[in-house]
């Protein structure tokens, strides 16, 4: 595997060339940094291949600009933990294998897949997540349950079980886990007293701007 950095008019690009690939992938991620993943190409192929996304990835740096939310194109796109993902790229291959299943692909059928996508995606990459913090700040928990939710990334109960939002896959890694350590702060503060906050500085240093950070997203 070789990464460098290439420039592309007046962008510059992360270039990562890994002759295990099969196809080309382009993501941006929300501070405004462009990831080209390929397999052993020429120059050529890149710069071809750059022209033909320009207006896609001049699209995408406009909403990280003006803090938007990024955006993706149901059936050509995946947003994973703040970037941008064509369909093709390996992290999608579950999404693929729902989409290429349906009988009837209407855009609710669509986006039952995407749903089902982030919940398995979010399984995978959260509970053992949330088992190295819980041992860490050494707190049990009963269970872990997972639900698209609106207006909540995650919650924990009386019973000590501990919710949390399938859409948190789309967000950064960092306040991923700045999520996890909230809720299972829970577990002993059942509220957001001063003590509770002082159980979250413990294991995230920069909680409060990451809770800043996670009030200016609007992905439900």
């Amino acid at each position: 595997m070789i990464t460098n950095e290439i420039t592309f008019k007046d962008l510059n690009i992360l270039h990562v060339c890994n002759p295990k690939l099969k196809n080309s992938y382009i993501s941006i991620c929300k501070k405004g940094f462009i990831k080209l993943k390929t397999p052993r190409v020429s120059d050529r192929f890149i710069q071809n291949l750059l022209s033909k996304k320009e207006l896609w990835i001049r699209k995408q740096l406009l909403h990280v600009s003006q803090n938007k939310p990024l955006q993706i194109n149901l059936e050509d796109e995946v947003l994973l933990f703040g970037e941008v993902y064509s369909i093709d790229a390996q992290e999608a291959k579950e999404l693929r294998c729902y989409l290429e299943k349906l009988k009837k692909p209407d855009e609710k059928n669509v986006i039952k897949c995407y749903d089902n996508f982030y919940k398995l995606y979010a399984s995978q990459y959260i509970v053992p997540k949330v088992e190295q913090f819980s041992k860490l700040m050494n707190l049990d928990y009963e269970e872990i349950k997972f639900k698209k939710m609106r207006s909540r990334w995650g919650s924990c109960s009386s019973k000590r079980v501990i919710t949390l939002n399938t859409q948190l896959i789309k967000i950064d890694k960092e306040l991923i886990d700045y999520i996890i350590v909230h809720e299972l702060a829970h577990l002993t503060h059942m509220n957001h007293s001063r003590k509770f906050h002082d159980l979250v500085d413990m294991y995230i240093s920069n909680a409060k701007d990451l809770n800043k950070r996670l009030k200016a997203i609007h992905l439900l």
